[in-house]
């Protein structure tokens, strides 16, 4: 299965046995709206909401960090997300938290995962069919086994400062990234030294499918495609979606799950303001 699939596929595949289906909308209450409640409303048939404002470790003080093995696996496995399923993510999130649900489930070596391309939205435009109300999932085993090889921690983050083995990508605004907007979060402005700034819309064509080929390409000019990568963001929510994207171009990235919530919130960490070096 390919790692993004289009609505017209999706569509055609409905009620096959092995399929599943995840809204993996992740809001900010801010906005003034319930994921949850938004699924309830209106979804692809047949989806399952997994709630990822649940799914990360509830006892850490930072936002999004990765919740222990078993909590993943009674979670997805509670919502039919388990062992020979092929899984599809969508949301309809101005994060694409779809793709944050990809690098967990990715990484948990749980099925074969893809994103839907263009998401919710691009399923409604389309006029395709929607069902309201809660769903109520078969459950299914999950095996997680976790690939470590793509996170990234804080004592590893500070271990390449002095390496520079690998180069890091920050898909948080300009803004935020130069330390001309104060972190929302309240976190210290900048970001983490020698990173480069790719603010993650930029990976979105205007009707919200993804850039693929040398468009999508192009967006990460000035990054050595060769040499490896780690993502990071404010949560390590939008770090997963340029994971995806140099997925959908064959290379892995890693990510680093605390991003500026851990390294901006700490007095020990150095800060860099300003553009990219």
């Amino acid at each position: 299965m390919d790692p993004l699939v289009t609505t017209e596929w999706l569509a055609a595949e409905l009620g096959a046995r092995d399929l599943r289906i995840a809204d993996a909308t992740l809001l900010d209450p801010a906005l003034g709206r319930d994921a949850h409640a938004d699924f309830d409303a209106g979804h692809i048939p047949g989806a399952v909401f997994l709630d990822l404002a649940e799914l990360r470790d509830t006892d850490s003080a930072l936002p999004n960090m990765l919740p222990p093995i078993a909590k993943v696996a009674s979670r997805l496995g509670r919502l039919g997300l388990g062992d020979g399923t092929r899984i599809i993510l969508y949301d309809d999130s101005p994060w694409r938290s779809a793709a944050r649900a990809w690098w967990l489930i990715r990484n948990h070596q749980i099925g074969d995962v893809a994103i839907l391309d263009g998401g919710l939205a691009k399923w409604r435009a389309e006029g395709r069919p929607l069902e309201t109300g809660a769903a109520t999932p078969r459950s299914r085993h999950a095996t997680p086994r976790f690939a470590p090889t793509h996170l990234r921690t804080l004592h590893q983050m500070r271990a390449n400062l002095e390496s520079g083995a690998e180069q890091v990508i920050d898909a948080r605004s300009p803004g935020r990234f130069t330390g001309a907007e104060a972190d929302p979060h309240g976190a210290a402005p900048g970001h983490i030294p020698g990173s480069r700034s790719l603010h993650y819309p930029r990976l979105f064509n205007p009707d919200g499918t993804y850039k693929r080929g040398e468009a999508l390409a192009a967006e990460f000019a000035g990054i050595d495609l060769d040499r490896p990568i780690v993502t990071t963001c404010g949560s390590g929510v939008t770090a997963a979606t340029l994971a995806f994207a140099l997925h959908l171009m064959g290379r892995d990235a890693a990510l680093y799950d605390g991003s500026w919530s851990e390294w901006g919130g700490r007095a020990d960490t150095p800060k860099a303001l300003g553009d990219a070096a």
